[in-house]
């Protein structure tokens, strides 16, 4: 419990600083033979740092709870 507490903690801290990602995709515009024109389009992943609050939080708790038993 001691170790998921921790890992908890971190991955909610990482997602207090960074509050996403973006995804990058290529897709194919024109197919004309040897010809071949892709457009690179931009997928945005993100969530919000309240999430990351609980997941520290929670994190906190099984720390908490681990010690008392």
């Amino acid at each position: 419990m001691k170790n998921a507490g921790i890992f908890v903690i971190v991955i909610g801290a990482l997602m207090i600083i960074y509050t996403g990602f973006n995804i990058i995709t290529k897709e194919k515009v024109v197919d004309a033979g040897p010809i071949e024109i892709s457009k690179e389009k931009n997928h945005p992943v993100q969530w919000s740092p309240i999430v990351g609050v609980i997941l520290v939080v929670g994190g906190i708790a099984l720390l908490v709870l681990n010690k008392k038993n």
